[in-house]
């Protein structure tokens, strides 16, 4: 997959795009990652990419020049965008499936944006626009580093073990299930006998109740328009049946 990054503070992402999973995913050219800082493309001394808005307000915008200009440049060197996506509190809600929809895509473009907002122009050179939730950054950069450490983590050989992003706490839209390792008893707090037991369907069906039950404590939301198997609802009435008492 390639990446490219549209950002004024392209050190933010050394650290992120070093260490662990993403890290050895570049390493391993599973992913291609390039940074531009769209400063380097403004038309002014200065090297300004902000003005004051037309018709007042506080704050200040970020101007459409320097984007499109560095658009246009990643445009040429790639032969393409990609999934040009915009970093904004207006965008849909990001969350795992959003991540599993892009680990399909070849090529994304991550605009970051800065200071009170973008010029309404950028939008014209966007194909979607993406909230890491309903909170405020100083910028772009931190929500286009979880979008793509998630993502990065779904494609085919970066984890190793595919088996393990499958597995993980939304990617079949239920929380995950508590998991344990050794020592099987710890300070009097012990592995449940199940899980010890050998018995590989009797395991399968103590995960599959846990995380039903932690999905409807913890975030029931979760649940509302979840296709359940009929097994699944039946053993989700037992909960509620349970705790609902």
């Amino acid at each position: 997959m390639k990446i490219d990054i549209l950002s004024l503070f392209p050190e933010m992402f050394k650290g992120p795009l070093e260490a662990s999973i993403v890290g050895k995913a570049i390493e391993s050219k599973i992913i291609d990652v390039d940074i531009t800082n769209y400063r380097d493309f403004t038309n002014n001394k200065q090297r300004h990419v902000d003005d004051y808005p037309y018709g007042g307000g506080a704050g200040m915008l970020l101007q459409a020049q320097p984007i499109f200009d560095a658009l246009d440049y990643v445009e040429t060197k790639n032969g393409g965008l990609g999934n040009v996506i915009l970093l904004d509190p207006a965008g849909r809600q990001f969350n795992q499936k959003v991540a599993q929809e892009l680990s399909t895509k070849e090529h994304l473009t991550f605009i970051c944006g800065h200071y009170e907002g973008y010029d309404e122009r950028i939008r014209e050179r966007v194909t979607d626009e993406i909230s890491l939730g309903d909170y405020i950054l100083t910028g772009g950069e931190l929500g286009a580093m979880v979008i793509i450490d998630a993502t990065a983590r779904l494609l085919q050989g970066t984890l190793g073990n595919e088996e393990s992003a499958s597995g993980d706490s939304f990617s079949s839209g239920l929380l995950e299930y508590p998991q344990y390792t050794r020592p099987a008893s710890y300070r009097g707090m012990d592995v449940p006998d199940v899980l010890i037991s050998g018995n590989h369907q009797k395991i399968d069906q103590w995960r599959e109740y846990e995380s039903l039950k932690r999905t409807y404590l913890r975030r029931p939301d979760l649940l509302v328009g979840l296709e359940l198997t009929e097994q699944q609802k039946q053993i989700l009435q037992d909960i509620k049946n349970k705790f609902e008492k």
